[in-house]
């Protein structure tokens, strides 16, 4: 059957080709978009209004991975008598779609963008999100702009958002951000991302919010070559991300304290979750008092370490279980997230996610005193829904692209031996995953003898590149 992905297909590498064609098509993974939303799309930015209130003289910039071009947020920080004030602005996705026109339809389709090495599918036409409403620098652009209070200590003490035109100055990668802070050459808003990040990361230990530091397998696309990595955050990456966190936080109180909205959510983890890692602990020698918190425990696990690696692995089993809560008539109950500690509202990644632009429009009423617009009202029921659909696709095609990459890297290597840590083992069935540094796969093993947390030597004895399966085997 020939491919309905010739376009994409070409810019993989030939042994991926199958399997990602079939990939995409088990996952309903959208193709390009139809004629009449790129048509509605650049009619609608021939005839976007920029706001009044005018914040183009405020020195904003972007920080993202190197490349990027669907520019969500940008930021600007500054000094106050009782302590700072950041201002985060969000790309007004909402300026552009129509409720109920041929983008929003299609935006309904796809949700959110999905991210493979060498392509985004994109929640809405490029001529959007990589241009009229992207951040790009020295562009003037339509935003919500959230202006939030801070004290000396950096909790929040006032928020509110509206609409503004803004004008970013510079897009930095995170690479570059972290240079120029460790040069001391970032100047004052660069000093103050690494000052307010570390207040918001103190906030969060003290509020028992945790953050899981395993190391993330990635795709790295160079010459057309793609290849394995682990990669670990650099610390402005986490400074950065404490102000996505901070916006999320007071935009979800905003709509509880209203009644009205929609708040991302994970349930607190159960005693008999906490204690089956507990036992995990246990079995691989890691010291865990009893006195000691989950919190606390996590934070001094070290990935670098095998046995704390697999014990890593087994925390994220907490972290399931996330979901959406939409409601209009009063706050729900248990309304917050587990892993943050707070409630919490997915409101900066607009062009990447539909819920975004939902609760972006509520909390722009909100602070207003208006109504809230009634086809934002009208979509609340079935967003949650939506969305983790959505998540459970983006989840599986990430995943999955990932498992055809280790097919294909180790397919020549059949037979051979590799130093590698068991992360995760069921004793019954004599089989579990390991974690191999070089090349960087994660993938199943059997074998009579395994331990968690043990390092092994275990031979490679099957990779399907159609499937993207990889097997190995401890003897």
């Amino acid at each position: 059957m020939p491919s309905r992905h010739v376009a994409f297909l070409d810019e993989v590498p030939p042994p991926l080709r199958e399997g990602l064609r079939q990939l995409r098509d088990a996952l309903g993974v959208p193709e390009d978009f139809p004629p009449e939303v790129v048509e509605a799309a650049e009619a609608a930015v021939a005839d976007v209004r920029l706001p009044e209130q005018d914040l183009t003289d405020v020195e904003f910039i972007t920080i993202d991975p190197e490349g990027s071009m669907d520019l969500d947020q940008a930021l600007h920080l500054s000094r106050t008598d009782g302590g700072y004030l950041v201002r985060y602005a969000i790309a007004d996705v909402a300026a552009f779609v129509e409720p109920g026109g041929a983008i929003d339809d299609e935006c309904h389709e796809r949700v959110e963008t999905l991210y493979a090495p060498n392509r985004r599918t994109p929640l809405h036409p490029e001529v959007l999100s990589e241009a009229a409403a992207s951040l790009l620098p020295d562009q003037t652009r339509p935003a919500l702009v959230w202006q939030i209070h801070l004290d000396a200590d950096g909790a929040p003490t006032d928020a509110s958002v509206a609409r503004a035109r803004v004008r970013s100055r510079r897009r930095y990668s995170y690479e570059q951000v972290q240079a120029a802070v460790d040069a001391g050459t970032g100047g004052e808003l660069l000093d103050l991302l690494k000052v307010v990040g570390q207040l918001r990361e103190q906030a969060e230990i003290a509020r028992g919010g945790v953050s899981l530091g395993v190391p993330e397998q990635e795709v790295r696309v160079a010459d057309g070559t793609w290849t394995l990595e682990y990669r670990t955050n650099l610390p402005c990456e986490g400074w950065n991300a404490q102000l996505s966190l901070l916006t999320g936080m007071v935009a979800a109180r905003m709509m509880l304290e209203a009644g009205v909205g929609i708040v991302r959510t994970l349930p607190p983890a159960e005693d008999h979750a906490i204690n089956r890692l507990r036992r995990t602990a246990l079995a691989l020698g890691i010291s865990w008092p009893q006195r000691q918190s989950y919190p606390d425990f996590v934070r001094g696990l070290k990935a670098s370490v095998p046995r704390e690696a697999a014990m890593l692995n087994a925390c994220t089993t907490l972290f399931r279980g996330a979901g959406y809560d939409s409601f209009t008539d009063g706050a729900p109950s248990g309304a917050e997230h587990a892993a943050i500690a707070a409630p919490y509202a997915h409101v900066t990644a607009p062009l990447r996610r539909l819920a975004d632009r939902y609760a972006g429009e509520i909390c722009v009423a909100l602070s207003a005193g208006q109504p809230v617009p009634q086809w934002v009202l009208d979509a609340l029921d079935a967003l949650p829904s939506e969305m983790q659909d959505s998540a459970r696709r983006a989840g599986n095609y990430e995943r999955g692209i990932i498992d055809l990459v280790e097919a294909m890297v180790l397919a020549p290597r059949i037979g051979q031996r590799f130093p590698a840590v068991l992360i995760d083992v069921d004793p019954d069935r004599k089989a579990g995953r390991l974690q191999v540094q070089q090349p960087a796969v994660e993938a199943r093993v059997k074998g009579k003898r395994m331990k968690l947390g043990s390092e092994v030597t275990a031979t490679l004895v099957a990779a399907d590149l159609v499937k993207g399966s990889v097997d190995f085997r401890v003897f």
